[in-house]
């Protein structure tokens, strides 16, 4: 059963409803299948403040446009919080009358490989992190399992810490939901009531 379930309804724009939403609620899927947007919506139509833990880094012109589009299409009612690196500090300094939506821990993840980061200690941080949030969490994540064996070692080890990652988060969430081809599927706990 969840640990903590928090009531929440739709903005004022829309028809109310009262839906219950778990502390931990962790999103993976694979590239492009629609977990972000399954995510944003989670979040988007709840009734507390909105907080968007944003881990990407524009390296490039197409991931800038690619941040900016997402940003865009969240709209007014979300505060931004870029955190590539160290995601304890704003999950820490979360109110308990915001919801926060985690996108993503793969770019985390890969942003900690790249910097030669102790992947084990900022786990560690971040898991301890997540369990004592004090407002409803949305996590995403890519599935990275599925593939073919990586043919380097750099990949590999990220693959082997991606998965691990998934299964330590996926162990303390609450609810868990893989997302295929814009399709939410529940894995453990109940399917968040959102609209298709």
């Amino acid at each position: 059963m969840f640990r903590h379930v928090y009531a929440v309804q739709t903005p004022p724009d829309q028809r109310k409803f009262e839906r219950m939403l778990p502390k931990v609620t962790f999103v993976l899927g694979g590239a492009s299948s629609g977990k972000s947007d399954f995510a944003e919506k989670c979040v988007g139509l709840a009734d507390g403040k909105r907080v968007y833990l944003a881990t990407a880094q524009a390296f490039d012109d197409e991931m800038e446009a690619k941040i900016a589009a997402h940003r865009t299409a969240r709209g007014p009612h979300w505060r931004t919080v870029e955190a590539p690196l160290d995601l304890v500090t704003p999950l820490e300094a979360l109110a308990a009358d915001e919801i926060a939506l985690l996108d993503c821990l793969t770019l985390w993840l890969s942003n900690h490989l790249l910097t030669n980061s102790d992947i084990e200690a900022e786990t560690q941080r971040l898991l301890a992190a997540i369990d004592s949030v004090r407002c409803p969490l949305v996590v995403v994540s890519n599935e990275v399992g599925a593939g073919v064996v990586p043919d380097n070692a750099l990949a590999r080890r990220f693959r082997t810490a991606q998965g691990r990652l998934n299964r330590l988060v996926a162990g303390r969430a609450d609810s868990v939901v893989t997302v295929m081809a814009g399709l939410p599927l529940a894995l453990k706990g109940p399917l968040p009531p959102v609209p298709a």
